[in-house]
């Protein structure tokens, strides 16, 4: 199969189970089980990873000062900051952004923060397919963005490795005299050994890197939870102290009592009704104003995690509906509804290769505005669509589902803790609504969606795995890819590739 030879041409390139991102954490190696046998147990250990990530955080947290320092001379100089990431990277780089413009964050002009993600705006809703494999689009969008001489790049990628982050930050580099940051969160001897590319920016003396690793993942290589979280805290707090950065790092200890405090045993009612929705055949809208971000940047990612339908394409009557669905009732239209949530235009790219993925006529069919409401009932002739709100007033978050209703005090804490507090609190609660249906197995995403060579090469890793494990022989990577491939050509929505290469291998879980 060609796509397989070609995959496996460069799949050296991208062959990291080494890394600390992707092993398995050992506090949740049976959380599948748990999710079913005892949610309350199942969130007190996802919980317990949340809190010694931060601890992790702690101890590396001293080079924030530098960080702030760095982005308050970049705007005493004039100049813009700008943020850039992938998947949940990019979507924490909008974030900060938002938080910019809604004033969760300090900055002396909104319009001097400019955050962008592989494939535009539009893969803050919607996975723009083997984008982050191209280092050349990350230096071409931030080029585009009119990044100049003395602007300031804080680049994010969970792994340490990704091409268009590395590229957007090696075209800084070229670019401006103001040294551009590269956080990560894997140790840099995993990263020299994994990854050429990664070797060449931990060595370029032009990056200044910030390393928090912070070990393993709740659910393996799920980067969507502990290690973006640390990430958006550093930079947020780097921008809440520019103007006093050596009380930059204390931050991490008051995020870190935030979070103790908070077991969220409160989600156990919330988690168990979920997942029986959705096996009922109903669906749920989740609603937030003050947290739109956040609440979407979970709702959208459980569906490359977990292979479910994304966000549907409204142009598209076939495209299945998503279990869950973002929704701003508040706002008339696709338009508003966008520039309410990203608090200015939206930015598309219009590129001839990639506008018809990632152009602004693409982005305009991706509606969550009030109109999605009766576009839903005619897609699911007329399901039960359930609201889940996430909001409250100040000091306070109160979540409100179906009959379920928890107020959680929020008393003296600043409004970015409160969005990373939810951050992790989504994330345990979408991670063990999933668990209950079945859309992981142990601690390993077996339902990953292989879209790109980081992904494909997970995949094939845990089947190697789990057939390891069935028949204490490891078969050859080589094999397994090839029949990979062959089942994601004819993978249907909501099939496991691990699982279905697995059987074609005559293994069963």
């Amino acid at each position: 199969m060609k796509a397989a030879e070609e995959f496996l041409r460069v799949a050296a390139d991208y062959q990291l189970g080494a890394l600390d991102t992707e092993s398995q954490h050992p506090f949740t190696t049976s959380l599948s089980q748990m999710a079913h046998e005892d949610v309350g147990e199942a969130v007190k250990l996802m919980h317990q990873v949340d809190v010694h990530a931060l601890r992790q955080m702690q101890a590396k947290a001293a080079p924030l000062a530098d960080l702030a320092r760095a982005v308050a001379a970049t705007f005493d100089a004039g100049k813009r900051v700008f943020l850039c990431g992938c998947g949940a990277t990019g979507r924490l780089s909008l974030s900060i952004e938002i938080f910019c413009r809604m004033g969760v964050l300090p900055c002396p002009d909104a319009e001097r923060v400019v955050a962008f993600m592989a494939g535009g705006d539009l893969a803050l809703i919607k996975a723009i397919e083997t984008f982050e494999d191209h280092p050349e689009y990350g230096a071409r969008q931030l080029e585009e963005l009119g990044f100049v001489d003395g602007d300031l790049l804080i680049a994010t990628t969970e792994g340490g490795e990704t091409p268009f982050v590395i590229g957007a930050t090696e075209r800084a580099a070229e670019l401006s005299a103001n040294r551009p940051w590269f956080l990560y969160c894997n140790p840099d001897e995993q990263l020299i050994k994994a990854a050429e590319r990664s070797k060449r920016v931990i060595q370029n003396r032009k990056i200044r890197k910030l390393n928090l690793a912070v070990g393993a993942m709740a659910v393996a290589g799920s980067t969507r939870m502990q290690a973006s979280t640390v990430l958006m805290a550093a930079i947020g707090f780097a921008f809440m102290h520019m103007r006093d950065p050596e009380h930059a790092p204390a931050e991490v200890l008051q995020l870190l009592r935030h979070v103790a405090h908070c077991d969220g045993q409160f989600m156990v009612p919330f988690i168990e009704h979920e997942a029986a929705v959705y096996e009922r055949g109903a669906f749920v809208l989740y609603e937030s104003g003050r947290f739109g971000i956040t609440a979407v940047t979970d709702t959208t990612e459980r569906a490359p995690t977990f292979s479910l339908a994304p966000f549907e394409k409204q142009d598209d009557p076939a495209a299945p509906a998503a279990w869950c669905h973002f929704i701003m009732p508040e706002q008339p239209d696709a338009r508003s509804a966008w520039s309410s949530l990203l608090h200015r235009d939206p930015r598309t790219l219009e590129w001839p290769d990639v506008k018809h993925v990632a152009g602004a006529e693409v982005l305009a069919c991706y509606d969550f505005s009030a109109q999605l409401t009766g576009r839903r009932e005619i897609r699911t002739q007329n399901a039960e669509h359930l609201p889940f709100r996430i909001g409250g007033g100040a000091g306070e978050m109160v979540w409100d589902f179906d009959g379920l209703r928890e107020r959680l005090d929020l008393s003296g804490v600043h409004e970015f803790h409160a969005h990373l507090l939810l951050k992790m609190l989504i994330n345990i609660h979408s991670t063990l609504v999933m668990g209950r249906l079945g859309r992981y197995l142990d601690n390993l995403m077996t339902y990953v969606k292989p879209s790109n060579n980081k992904l494909i090469d997970r995949a094939v890793r845990y089947v190697c795995l789990l057939a390891q494990r069935r028949t204490g022989k490891l078969p050859a990577y080589k094999k397994v890819t090839q029949v990979l491939f062959e089942e994601r050509e004819k993978l249907q929505p909501g099939e496991a590739i691990v699982l279905k290469t697995l059987a074609a291998l005559g293994l069963t879980v």
